[in-house]
């Protein structure tokens, strides 16, 4: 197998860590290999230092259809079982990394696909690009990651409707309902999920992945152990060349020059 073969695509831009899902001939529908492979990448950027955004996207027309049906038809629960492991292990690592993640989606983002673009901190998504969770459409409930990341990005009585009603949903809808926090032609798609994710590589990662997960943890804090959590990644931030960088730039009046830590 070469590489261009493999199916997933690993590469760097500077700081910036891309995986892009590579079957196109499958719409990039998840099969063991690629599965597997992604937790293998996942665990390789949580141990680089030097990676300080990661880039999801995926090859040909479309980001990712969903798992592969045909694995889940071989073997309904131990194909599941194979699939769902290395990809929640996966999803446990990339939640706890400071790099913020950034999905560049087109095409169709449906069933796994659609869940494990909602674990980005950032969707971009080009014009045209149809959605769709699709579970139940196969007498399945979800995986990925979906029922906890859906509620918190539209709210429960939204996640509900779109995982049980199984509808496929527009791109116009999809930024309206706050699945994507932008739509843009597909044609300048790619430039502009590589702006974002340099624009991030390029701010104090200490600071952003403190935020990441400050945000994330808040739906299951009471206040006063959110306020607890605040001041202690305050502490951690404060101890950061990039503290002292931002503090300082500020007295200059001058851009803040960060270094990532």
């Amino acid at each position: 197998m070469t590489q261009d073969d493999a199916p997933l695509l690993i590469g760097r831009e500077g700081a910036v860590a891309t995986l892009r899902f590579n079957r196109p001939a499958a719409l990039n529908a998840l099969d063991v290999p690629m599965a597997e492979g992604f937790l293998a990448a996942v665990r390789d950027i949580a141990a680089d230092r030097s990676v300080r955004a990661v880039l999801l996207s995926g090859s040909g027309k479309g980001f990712m259809a969903g798992g592969d049906l045909a694995v889940l038809q071989a073997d309904p629960q131990g194909g599941a079982k194979a699939l769902i492991g290395p990809l929640h292990e996966a999803l446990v690592v990339l939640a706890g990394i400071d790099a913020p993640v950034v999905a560049q989606v087109h095409g169709v983002a449906a069933g796994a696909g659609l869940s494990l673009m909602l674990q980005a901190d950032f969707v971009l998504a080009a014009e045209g690009t149809r959605f769709n969770l699709a579970y139940v459409n196969i007498g399945a409930s979800c995986d990925v990651g979906a029922s906890w990341a859906l509620p918190r990005w539209v709210g429960l009585r939204r996640a509900l409707e779109i995982a049980m009603l199984g509808d496929m949903l527009d791109a116009a809808a999809a930024e309206r309902m706050g699945l994507v926090n932008q739509v843009l032609p597909a044609e300048g798609l790619p430039a502009a999920a590589m702006a974002l994710a340099q624009r991030l590589a390029n701010g104090p990662t200490v600071a952003l992945g403190q935020l990441r997960r400050l945000m994330r943890a808040s739906f299951d804090r009471a206040l006063p152990e959110q306020l607890d959590a605040e001041s202690a990644a305050f502490q951690v931030c404060a101890a950061t060349d990039d503290f002292r960088t931002g503090v300082d730039a500020f007295f200059a009046r001058s851009k803040p020059a960060f270094q990532g830590r």
